[in-house]
């Protein structure tokens, strides 16, 4: 456990239980050098306690990559709560660890994430004010997807040299919440919308309000676009599909798309540029944290629209290096953490 925390510059792990509610959580706090963790909670099932440690210290990591980046005074944090076989009282689990929370006294603050909604986070605010993404904040979902197309606009004005849209080749991965607003905001942009998922009532809704042309998922990472968005599942670039890509660019709104940190390697030897997804897909934890401090929408669209500039930042970087964007963003990051990178 210690090795894994080391590993990762975790700065704290905390576990919890609670026999009468059926609760196992874990709490890993990443970095708190810009403000108290910040960070979802995951409700999922685990093949055993090690892979939930390893999940939620790996996220956490990222979150302080992701928040340091986004410009705002947070640290990255994560929770994990193992999801039992049966429960009784969801509502009352989900109580309990807001008293779990409590203890913590302020050093990290919740929101949803797999496996949790906006309902899960009014029973955690019962016991706790250290949680956002409550049903009265809103989902961040739409908040998200204004980040990503701020940060699609970027890509293409780096990669094809116009930020203009108009009938440029869209290949959309998934069309959840975040890749739905997302195909939404690109066909009003005049976009050439391909789309798929595996839920195909989803596909179906996109060809019949936004014009979009269905692709089998099998196909999709194969089918020739200008920007390959993918929405859906972590590591979808891996040794086997990188190959297979035709695209100019990779820019979407999934978490963990590379599955190492090679592919992004191999991605820049293809001449594929790659956004970062911390980066792009920050929008979500952007509109959180200014949420749970109160301000505005305006202020909050205005802090979104940064996004691009950021990545347009990394991509100068990138080509000036002759590195992958996702190697700058990393070393950038490290560099505002611990003053290295």
């Amino acid at each position: 456990m210690f090795a894994m925390m080391e590993a990762a510059r975790l700065e704290a792990l905390h576990l919890a239980q609670d026999p009468a509610t059926g609760l196992k959580a874990i709490i890993a706090i990443h970095n708190t050098r810009f403000g108290p963790a910040l960070g979802g909670c995951r409700y999922l099932a685990y093949p055993d306690h090690v892979s939930a440690l390893r999940d939620a210290i790996r996220l956490a990591q990222g979150m302080s990559y992701k928040a340091a980046l986004a410009g705002i005074e947070h640290g990255g944090g994560k929770a994990v709560i193992i999801r039992p076989s049966h429960v009784d009282n969801r509502g009352a689990l989900f109580e309990a660890f807001g008293r779990f929370i409590e203890t913590l006294n302020g050093r990290y603050i919740t929101a949803v994430d797999s496996g949790t909604s906006s309902a899960d986070m009014d029973c955690i605010a019962q016991h706790t004010r250290h949680v956002t993404s409550t049903t009265a904040e809103g989902d961040p979902s739409p908040h998200t997807a204004m980040g990503v197309f701020a940060g699609i606009r970027a890509t293409a004005q780096a990669r094809l040299g116009s930020d203009d849209l108009e009938g440029l080749r869209v290949a959309v991965q998934g069309l959840g919440h975040v890749g739905y607003a997302l195909a939404e905001q690109l066909a009003v942009a005049g976009a050439d919308l391909l789309v798929s998922d595996l839920d195909p009532g989803r596909v179906q809704l996109a060809v019949e309000q936004l014009g979009a042309r269905p692709v089998a998922s099998e196909a999709l990472l194969t089918t020739p676009c200008d920007i390959l968005a993918p929405c859906g599942l972590g590591g979808i670039l891996n040794a086997e599909t990188v190959g297979q890509l035709r695209c100019a660019a990779v820019a979407g709104a999934a978490n963990n798309q590379l599955a190492s940190a090679e592919i992004a390697d191999e991605l820049e030897a293809r001449g594929i540029l790659y956004a970062p997804d911390y980066v792009i897909n920050s929008g979500g934890l952007i509109y959180v944290a200014l949420r749970h401090r109160g301000d505005a929408l305006p202020a909050i669209t205005a802090h979104l629209s940064r996004i691009g500039l950021r990545l347009t930042e990394i991509y100068a970087h990138a080509q000036a290096d002759k590195r992958s964007p996702a190697r700058v963003a990393d070393a950038l990051a490290e560099r505002l953490l611990y003053g290295e990178g």
